[in-house]
């Protein structure tokens, strides 16, 4: 029975400070979100790009 109260004190919680923030509050968080492919994979993504970049690059100045 504790855990059941405790999860509903939380979920009260959470929704009543939903509601007291105002909505142009909300609504800038909700902006400020990143990106993605960022959030499943970090910086991976990034890197991969880059070395590909670099990679294209040499060859270039090679031929």
């Amino acid at each position: 029975m504790a855990k059941s109260d405790e999860l509903v004190t939380y979920i009260t919680q959470r929704i009543v400070r939903y509601i007291e923030t105002p909505r142009d509050v909300r609504r800038s968080q909700k902006q400020t979100k990143e990106p993605w492919m960022n959030k499943w994979f970090g910086m991976l993504p990034l890197a991969l790009k880059m070395w590909i970049k670099s990679v294209r690059i040499r060859r270039r100045e090679r031929h």
